[in-house]
């Protein structure tokens, strides 16, 4: 199905995107970008004028962020089956964007110290770190994949945060993101997508 593309380096978000190709089936070309160097090319700055990875282009048309990613490869490549039918995505769109808007934002102002004062909780979209978390939790103890009973492209993008979460212990540990975790680890495409990273760093 024509021709894509894959701009990465597998220190980086590109992690996301690289397991979602896997999940796909796509045929895809690798292009392993450098901090500083090569993400800040004039070529690439053309195709992403942000100089970050991931970036996708399929037939020619340029896909950026993790989540936008995520959800055209499941409509790109239907035949996986990773995003529900078109009346049934009220849930898969609720937490692909959850993940996308206040679990980032809360987990990356939690890394680097940044502290939302209590009286501008309601200003910062995201209440407070502890509320997401909460509200993570239940979701996962209620349904085994974040949007229903089955595996979608959602999945992809607020499971590797979840992944990430519990390797680097930016969120808490609960029963339910490490039950969640380990279902997702053991899905073949996972584990191909990190064996094609970590060969990727090792190469580097």
């Amino acid at each position: 199905m024509g021709t894509l593309d894959f701009y990465t380096n597998p220190q980086s978000r590109g992690r996301m995107a690289r397991w979602m190709l896997e999940e796909s089936g796509a045929a895809y070309e690798t292009h392993i970008l450098t901090y500083g160097g090569t993400m800040k090319s004039e070529s690439y700055l053309k195709i992403n004028p942000m100089g970050k990875v991931p970036t996708i282009v399929h037939d020619g048309k340029v896909v950026t962020e993790c989540a936008a990613i995520c959800a055209y490869l499941a409509d790109a490549f239907p035949e996986a089956a990773l995003a529900p039918a078109l009346n049934d995505r009220a849930a898969y769109y609720r937490w692909l964007f959850f993940a996308a808007g206040p679990l980032e934002a809360s987990i990356s102002n939690k890394t680097f110290g940044f502290e939302v004062p209590a009286e501008r909780e309601r200003a910062i979209g995201y209440g407070t770190f502890e509320n997401v978390m909460y509200t993570l939790d239940k979701r996962l103890t209620e349904s085994p994949y974040i949007a229903g009973n089955h595996f979608t492209a959602a999945d992809v993008y607020v499971g590797s945060q979840i992944v990430w979460g519990l390797q680097f212990k930016t969120i808490g540990e609960r029963p339910s993101f490490q039950a969640y975790s380990e279902r997702l680890a053991s899905r073949e495409a996972f584990i191909r997508a990190h064996q094609l990273d970590d060969a990727a760093t090792e190469a580097s």
